[in-house]
């Protein structure tokens, strides 16, 4: 289906994919980094930033939103790309890990390795979040990302370092947030949610230091779902791209069979 997206540099596919109630422009700060040796596409989920709904009576599941990921890269005619994912967009990568379908996935702090309190936990704090960016208009939502009090009070639970974020970018993300009309049936639907059949395709995984949002410990089961030590990225929160964009961008790129990313 089509999506809206961003597409830049040269080289290799890669496809990034967003978390829920976020848009592709998350990943704005690992994009010219990745830019420099990928053919870096990001994209707005279905129900998402601005990409149409999701098919009248398909549900949002995480497997329908990789249908929709899967069906996409076949319409760019983009055929085993590399794949990346924070959050949802993590459990997306590694759901078309374990089709077959790309040639890596690297997933960052991926949802559905949680025990049932920690999903209660998390679904909380999303709705809360939510909440409170649809209650701001855009300009109070302006006047609370000038200061670093309102950054931490609006970011904080997401990112380990809310005044590394661009005031501008955190208003572009509430609203994304307030306005996203998948949220609901996609966040229901992570009750459901079991980690994916195992990987087709090499991945890897790495998590937050200070993850608020999907503790760290999470880790621990996402490393014996898949066999292999999980990566921890020192110093980051849920969102890392906005934490350390170039240790995200290494990862991303070692992940995807490449080299680090330049200096």
């Amino acid at each position: 289906m089509e999506l809206a997206f961003e597409r830049r540099g040269a080289g290799p596919p890669l496809i990034l994919v967003h978390g829920i109630g976020h848009h592709w422009q998350g990943w704005l700060p690992v994009m010219d980094r990745l830019a420099a040796s990928r053919t870096v596409i990001a994209l707005d989920l279905p129900g998402f930033g601005v990409s149409p709904p999701l098919p009248a009576g398909t549900p949002y599941t995480a497997e329908a939103l990789a249908d929709a990921v899967e069906a996409f890269c076949e319409l760019l005619g983009v055929r085993e790309p590399h794949v990346a994912g924070n959050s949802l967009g993590g459990y997306i990568a590694l759901e078309l890990a374990s089709r077959g379908v790309v040639r890596t996935a690297t997933a960052l702090s991926p949802a559905g390795f949680w025990s049932r309190s920690e999903l209660l936990y998390a679904r909380t704090v999303l709705r809360t979040v939510r909440a409170s960016a649809a209650a701001l208009s855009p300009e109070q939502a302006a006047r609370a990302a000038a200061t670093p009090a309102g950054r931490a009070l609006s970011a904080g639970l997401l990112v380990a370092h809310p005044s590394r974020l661009a005031p501008e970018a955190l208003v572009a993300a509430s609203q994304a947030m307030a306005a996203a009309r998948g949220f609901e049936e996609t966040l229901e639907s992570f009750a459901g949610m079991m980690p994916p059949a195992p990987p087709k395709a090499p991945i890897t995984i790495a998590w937050g230091e200070h993850d608020r949002l999907l503790p760290r410990r999470q880790a621990v089961r996402a490393a014996r779902w898949s066999g292999q030590r999980v990566k921890l990225l020192l110093g980051c929160g849920h969102l890392p791209m906005s934490d350390d964009p170039e240790l995200v961008a290494r990862v991303l790129l070692e992940g995807s069979g490449g080299q680090a990313a330049p200096e």
